[in-house]
């Protein structure tokens, strides 16, 4: 699986242009992704001397990216070729930016590995068997 994951706000904690703390078991967790083989591409903001030093912080600990803002090693992407999209195709993507926010890193880690969704998480967490979630939605007209 092609995986996208951000760095400032979902690998360390967004101290932007500065590399803020690693946020709890992120690099653990990006190493056993792909020690299961799967692709993890950089996709930042970062350019420049900012992006190289994301780069080195993640390699000295043990997490080497497939590609770094593009969709796989080799292509060359350049603003000035109208058909380059900067979109990266992705499988997942890894984002602090995430409509509900960023889950830790483990239950990131039962998403992936386990194939599914971040609300079979959250119901998993509190205890909701899959039964209970038929009840039916009280619409506001239905007083």
């Amino acid at each position: 699986m092609v995986i996208a994951v951000d760095f400032d706000g979902t690998i360390v904690e967004n101290r932007y242009p500065e590399i803020g703390e690693e946020r709890p078991f992120a690099t653990e967790t990006l190493k056993m992704l792909q020690q299961q083989h799967h692709q993890l591409i950089l996709w930042t903001c970062r350019e420049g001397h900012l992006l190289d030093e994301a780069i080195d912080w993640c390699h000295q600990r043990g997490v080497d990216f497939w590609a770094i803002n593009r969709d796989y090693p080799e292509e060359n992407g350049s603003k000035n070729n109208n058909n380059f999209s900067r979109k990266i195709k992705a499988d997942l993507f890894i984002d602090d930016r995430n409509v509900g926010g960023l889950p830790d890193w483990g239950e990131i880690y039962h998403i992936i590995t386990e194939h599914k969704s971040y609300r079979h998480v959250l119901r998993d967490q509190m205890g909701m068997g899959h039964e209970e979630h038929h009840h039916h939605k009280k619409h506001w007209w239905n007083f």
